[in-house]
């Protein structure tokens, strides 16, 4: 959201309105004038301060796989944002990332959602972007950062992109900068000043699969590593596309849309003349564009999905911290 100055100017007011809200609203909730409801298993909250993408799915895909790893019974917890009928591109990636390895739970109501789950003897629920969920208890509270996208420079909703104040990041129990491929003196700073945990992670690229067909992974020296047109419909696609960049993917040209947008197939047709007019030899995307592709036919080019995950430099420490922090509440109760 890159609203020009004189526009947030305008809509100052009601951002300083917005933020007396929030601060209100978790006032009460700590207090205990709003009723927080608990369910039946450890509740861990991946979320962040701003609107737009940090890496929350990411980081809970990378957080069900270890703990699935450790024999736990996992769900994950999602209100399903701008989907229908019960899920959106998120969470089918989610799925299709985990299979049937996770049950999950979607809809505006999480509690309802988690108690519906209980009965399959869950361990851990995971609340997909949760920070602001207050209204459900969590034993840990994750919160991501871009560090792309610093917020200090941001402004609260509705002249900019946070949430709530940069305050709020004191309810944090543990901090992930995404996208700290560059950052490392930067989060040193950080890790010196922090009165919580502060870990970084970069995007790793697992490969390229084709859409809609062969579902093996190519590396980009396989794939000719020039002449791509990228697209996407992400919170930062500036990120996305500067990761493809660093890959060694060469980009003769690229488009934007809207987060979480559903292509037609008039904007397939006009991805495919810009393809042309820049002179690429097939177009690349995320995987959770493809999701919202699966009604689309491409027919000048091949569409290749970037495949990645999460990786976290010093992940025996990260998982240290958050087992330390789940005994310490388990030995509270």
């Amino acid at each position: 959201m890159n609203l020009p100055l004189p526009i947030r100017i305008l809509l100052w007011p009601l951002s300083a309105a917005w933020g007396i809200f929030t601060r209100l609203r978790a006032w009460s909730y700590a207090r205990g004038w709003l009723q927080r409801r608990r369910l039946n298993g450890i509740v861990i909250s991946v979320g962040n301060l701003t609107v737009g993408g940090t890496g929350k799915t990411p980081l809970v895909l990378w957080i069900a796989e270890r703990l699935l790893a450790q024999g736990k019974r996992v769900a994950i917890l999602s209100r399903g944002y701008r989907g229908s009928r019960g899920t959106s591109d998120e969470v089918e990636l989610m799925r299709e990332r985990l299979g049937t390895r996770a049950a999950f739970g979607v809809g505006g109501n999480r509690f309802v959602e988690g108690k519906r789950l209980e009965e399959e003897g869950i361990d851990v629920f995971l609340l997909d972007d949760g920070f602001q969920h207050l209204q459900l208890t969590r034993d840990l509270d994750i919160v991501l950062v871009d560090a792309t996208r610093p917020e200090r420079r941001e402004w609260l909703l509705p002249a900019g992109r946070l949430r709530e104040p940069r305050s709020a990041l004191n309810r944090a129990d543990l901090v992930v900068f995404t996208r700290m491929e560059n950052q490392d003196l930067a989060l040193l700073a950080m890790q010196r000043v922090a009165k919580f945990p502060i870990f970084p992670a970069t995007t790793r690229l697992l490969g390229f699969r084709v859409h809609s067909g062969d579902r093996s992974l190519k590396t980009p020296a396989e794939l000719g590593g020039d002449h791509f047109f990228a697209f996407c419909g992400i919170g930062n696609a500036r990120a996305f596309f500067q990761d493809l960049e660093r890959w060694g993917v060469v980009l003769a040209g690229s488009a934007t849309f809207r987060d979480h947008h559903r292509y037609t197939t008039e904007d397939v047709e006009r991805l495919e003349r810009n393809a042309v007019r820049a002179g690429a030899k097939a177009l690349v995307t995320t995987e959770k564009d493809a999701q919202n592709l699966r009604q689309a036919r491409f027919v000048r080019f091949p569409v290749f999905i970037a495949v990645i995950e999460l990786a976290i430099p010093d992940e025996k420490q990260f998982l240290k911290v958050i087992s330390a922090k789940l005994g310490a509440r388990g030995a509270a109760a």
